[in-house]
């Protein structure tokens, strides 16, 4: 792979990290409740925002592999069993991130205010967690082939 198209896509990942990451610390003060809240109760009173914090972590986590598994195309090892493992945590932190997603809708349609409707909300998940389910798809996808290709080479190493 190109070496400015891998940076430029390293790139990408960091200002979409960035983006999310002052997203989750914005958001919080422009909800209607919060709007003459202080910063203590916006953030340590709100179980759902520290769940909203903790279920972000695997995320996070696929924004770095993928990081790395493009730091890995760019140097030309991406047929290596470190690109294998990059991609088996892409997609198990995708599945986790979709159960979160899920969890998440389950409780805003089980404990929501009765005088509010969570319609919005729990569409905006079902959107996220189908999302989430083609990114584990694809990872998988990727893994197998990537892992096929990685033992061919080996094997043809061994032979010459």
């Amino acid at each position: 792979m190109n070496k400015t198209s891998t940076i430029f896509l390293r790139v990408i990942i960091v200002l979409i990290g960035m983006g999310v990451l002052a997203f989750l610390l914005w958001e919080p003060h422009l909800e209607g409740r919060n709007a003459h809240a202080t910063l203590f109760e916006i953030y340590f009173k709100d179980p759902f925002l520290a769940y909203v914090y903790i279920a972000s972590l695997p995320f996070f986590a696929v924004l770095y592999k993928t990081f790395k598994l493009l730091g890995l195309a760019g140097e030309n090892k991406i047929f290596s069993q470190n690109s294998v493992k990059a991609l088996r945590t892409i997609k198990y932190c995708a599945i986790i991130q979709g159960v979160l997603i899920v969890t998440a809708a389950a409780y805003i349609r089980i404990f929501h205010a009765k005088d509010d409707d969570p319609a919005g909300f729990v569409a905006i998940c079902v959107v996220a967690t189908f999302i989430f389910i083609v990114i584990a798809t694809a990872a998988g996808v990727f893994e197998k082939l990537l892992q096929t290709a990685v033992e061919m080479k080996s094997e043809n190493d061994l032979t010459i």
